[in-house]
């Protein structure tokens, strides 16, 4: 009987997750200012925000990598963590989730939020996704080379509360 595969490292779930979710981002991007005129309304207040996204994200995005892999738990070769991945699915449907709650309202005459909050949620998502695959992803990449690390994501992971990690010493994966 074979050994089970190692789990997923943490570091090929931000570039592969990443980019699935800077995937669903552009293409919704695309398909808003191709299909909907009003989602280029307010272009200079949509600027503004994705400009500040992108700085918050260039900021935050490593202070938090860093506490969280400062936190990781050291794991043992016997431990087999399942590596915590998002399915692949997930991040396009949240994309369209946060535009439908964002529009839809505005459609309906509840809310005075329209289609070009849909646009910059689509945007805001492509950028956190490129954040994840092309500045977080490497980090990491450096971060294992500098320890002789791998890390995975451990249960208890969330979006918002944060990420924990365990770690292998590279010789056990």
């Amino acid at each position: 009987m074979s050994e089970p595969p190692p789990p997923p490292t943490y570091r090929e779930r931000l570039r592969i997750e990443g980019a699935v979710l800077a995937a669903a981002g552009a293409l919704g991007s695309v398909l808003l200012l191709a299909l909907v005129a009003e989602a280029g309304d307010r272009a200079a207040s949509t600027a503004g925000q994705i400009a500040f996204v992108t700085i918050l994200l260039a900021v935050l995005g490593p202070l938090s990598l860093r506490r969280w892999l400062a936190a990781a738990q050291p794991l043992s070769s016997a431990t087999r963590p399942a590596g915590e991945p998002t399915p692949l699915w997930m991040p396009p449907l949240v994309v369209v989730v946060l535009v439908a709650l964002f529009v839809v309202p505005g459609e309906l005459g509840v809310g005075a939020v329209g289609w070009d909050a849909g646009l910059r949620i689509t945007l805001g998502s492509m950028l956190v996704g490129l954040t994840q695959a092309l500045l977080l992803a490497p980090l990491v990449a450096a971060d294992e080379a500098r320890h002789g690390r791998r890390y995975v994501r451990l249960p208890g992971s969330r979006a918002i509360a944060g990420t924990k990690l365990g770690f292998f010493s590279s010789r056990h994966v």
